[in-house]
């Protein structure tokens, strides 16, 4: 599915909730008066030789990653703080869930059913019998489609990467999508990466697919035979992906298809009947990526049908695991969980469930949210700091001097019709027809994953409607949305480390600031600049503006590119330069509208350091972190972000303004000439 410009995604999942529950356990954290622990700083390191190191050494070396933790830092420990306001919610929600189909009843029977280990023990893997048992009746591959596209109402759809959102290139108007699927491992390059590490994520998964049979009743050598068969199928479907940096072309990843066109890549796929069990009536679809589609069709007819319905079998198991009894719970974490990313240990129970409740039930614990945690004066401040950050990108795109007129015309009324998004819906999502019940955790999320799909599906015909939401309003993230051409900062972020109403404007700034400097630049990186102010995907640009665009941004992914983690692996320019370019920009148009600022003109210092020392050490408060070597392993791969080191040493080793509030000379390490300084926004 395309996806939005997140700005934290893969950093880790930060979710918060909260309820209007008074009693004196819910009272409020003390007012805080410190913004920047000087204590972390490691001031043997020159700040311009590693300024992530300077301002974060100390705490470095001295934290340790918990057991059951990817990693540790400034956002682990709002999440941690926010999910102790998650346990109590959800508690309270769970005492007081009398009333029938209220909020509090369908989260708090959602949090009982969860933390019924027991009543999930003793059904084992019960609650997928049912669909083991479709699979195991599958004769051919004609009948295993039918039975793929039937699944899609109940959650259990496969084969087809469908969903519906706005047609990129007529942004009001709903269209059905097809994407590449079909693979269980991150992306298509780890089926075919030879090194050690990538040998061995390849044995592990091998195993957890063996292991999963076994867990059915499966003698070992039988399950090892049909893990195989299944990795095999896998990587054969895995040559007909696109990589990750193929992914981020629009224009390559836009083909509009009749339905009559679609059905002729897929000769022996009735899509006339798939269409009738999805309940999908349309006459044109967008296919991302229709390689995909023509090596199903062949694949189906030339692989054996009993491995087809050992990977749906695989599938159904693997996607119904965390719902499962113990064994299967631990089989998922010992793959997902320790081999792709390191963890010791599982999370606490009641911390997943915090996760899985705002994943699926998020706009009403969004209701209960803002009621007590989102105060009208927060949104006002928020809306001032993006609407002064947008004056000054206004003011930076008129002085650009790489950019013709006309060019820029078209770009700042790109950018004057922005929609901004703060705190929570104007309207809130329904959820009538999702039935909750305190001993059905797995009918319970299959309740809500038909829920989903309706939603989803009742979309076909009708306008888009704007006003929906990418986020729940209690996540801590933000994201840019080029179809919608908005950006928008859910509730969950405006707090500490992003944001305090208390703190001085330079923290701010320097947080929330770049986060919203951040997603405007969205707007106009690789991906974003290719939709125009309505969000239809449409080349606003004159071809000598296009030219000079990515020549300066190849200067960003040359940059980036050059940086590594874990000794040898480097950033890979091309993925991250969408998100490299946002943190840059993000940075330079957030210090220019703090520079307006009363503090941003005067010379006062606080804890010792000037206010713009204190702009660029309050990003660092935000990057603060310790990653294990297999988490950071598996983003260098997936992740278009760069490695949190580098979100600060990247965007501030290309300001100028950086190098002056820390007297950066030539010779120092994060040292550029300016010929070799970004420059682009």
């Amino acid at each position: 599915m395309k996806s939005s410009n997140w700005l934290w995604l893969t950093v880790l999942a930060v979710t918060v909730a909260a309820c209007n529950n008074k009693s004196k356990e819910s009272s409020e954290a003390p007012e805080r008066t410190v913004f920047f622990d000087k204590s972390a700083m490691d001031t043997t390191v020159k700040p311009g030789d590693n300024f992530f190191m300077y301002a974060n050494g100390a705490w470095v070396k001295k934290t340790k990653i918990p057991a059951s933790e990817t990693g540790w830092g400034s956002a682990y420990v709002l999440r941690d703080k926010n999910e102790a306001n998650i346990h109590h919610i959800l508690d309270y929600a769970a005492a007081h869930d009398d009333t029938t189909a209220s909020i509090n009843q369908k989260v708090g029977d959602m949090f009982k059913s969860g933390m019924d280990t027991a009543a999930i023990e003793k059904l084992g893997y019960d609650p997928v019998k049912p669909q083991l048992v479709k699979i195991a009746a599958v004769k051919d591959y004609k009948e295993l489609v039918k039975l793929a596209a039937d699944g899609f109402k109940t959650g259990d759809g496969f084969l087809f990467g469908f969903y519906i959102s706005p047609d990129d290139r007529i942004s009001m108007k709903n269209a059905a999508h097809f994407d590449q699927t079909g693979l269980n491992l991150p992306n298509r390059d780890y089926y075919f990466k030879t090194d050690s590490a990538s040998k061995k994520i390849l044995d592990a998964y091998v195993k957890y697919i063996a292991k999963l049979f076994t867990l059915t009743g499966v003698d070992a050598a039988t399950a090892a035979t049909k893990a195989a068969g299944i990795l095999k199928l896998e990587t054969a479907i895995a040559k007909s992906h696109l990589t990750p940096v193929q992914l981020r072309d629009p224009v390559k990843n836009y083909n509009k298809f009749t339905a009559g066109d679609f059905q002729k890549q897929m000769p022996d796929i009735d899509l006339s009947d798939a269409f009738k069990r999805m309940d999908l009536r349309t006459d044109t679809v967008l296919v991302g990526q229709p390689a995909y589609y023509k090596a199903l069709d062949g694949l189906l007819k030339s692989q054996s049908i009993d491995v087809w319905k050992d990977k749906a079998t695989f599938e159904a198991l693997s996607g119904a695991s965390t719902y499962l009894s113990k064994a299967f719970r631990d089989a998922h974490f010992d793959f997902f969980g320790k081999i792709l990313n390191g963890q010791k240990q599982q999370r606490d129970r009641w911390k997943l469930l915090s996760e899985d409740i705002d994943n699926g039930l998020g706009e009403l614990l969004g209701q209960l949210y803002v009621q007590k945690y989102f105060p009208p004066d927060a949104k006002k401040r928020m809306l001032d700091l993006v609407n002064n950050l947008q004056a000054v990108y206004k003011q930076r795109i008129e002085k650009l001097d790489w950019m013709s007129p006309e060019t820029k015309k078209r770009a700042l009324e790109k950018l004057a019709a922005f929609t901004k998004k703060i705190g929570y819906p104007d309207k809130w999502k329904k959820y009538d027809d999702v039935q909750i019940s305190k001993g059905a955790y797995y009918q319970n999320e299959q309740s809500i994953a038909a829920h989903n799909y309706r939603e989803m599906i009742n979309k076909m015909g009708k306008p888009v409607d704007r006003s929906e939401w990418g986020m729940t309003p209690p996540t801590i993230d933000a994201y840019n949305n080029p179809l919608f051409n908005e950006i928008v900062f859910p509730a969950g972020i405006l707090q500490f480390p992003f944001f305090d109403k208390d703190a001085d404007d330079a923290i701010n700034y320097g947080a929330i600031g770049v986060v919203i400097g951040h997603e405007m630049t969205h707007g106009f990186d690789d991906e974003g600049r290719q939709y125009d102010k309505d969000g239809n995907l449409k080349d606003w640009w004159t071809k000598e503006d296009a030219a000079k665009f990515k020549a300066r941004v190849k200067v960003l992914i040359d940059q980036y590119s050059q940086f590594t983690v874990l000794g040898n692996l480097h950033v890979n320019g091309e993925l991250t330069q969408g998100e490299n370019l946002a943190d840059v920009g993000g940075a330079m148009i957030a210090y220019q509208a703090f520079k307006n600022t009363p503090e941003g003109k005067s010379d006062t210092k606080i804890d010792g350091f000037t206010p713009d020392q204190r702009f660029f050490l309050s990003l660092t408060t935000v990057w603060q972190s310790k990653i294990r070597d297999e988490a950071a392993r598996m983003r260098i791969n997936v992740d278009p972000h760069s490695p949190p080191m580098y979100r600060v040493n990247g965007p501030f080793s290309n300001m100028p303004e950086f190098y002056k509030a820390f007297n950066v000379k030539p010779g120092d390490k994060m040292y550029r000439d300016e010929k070799d300084r970004v420059k682009v926004w």
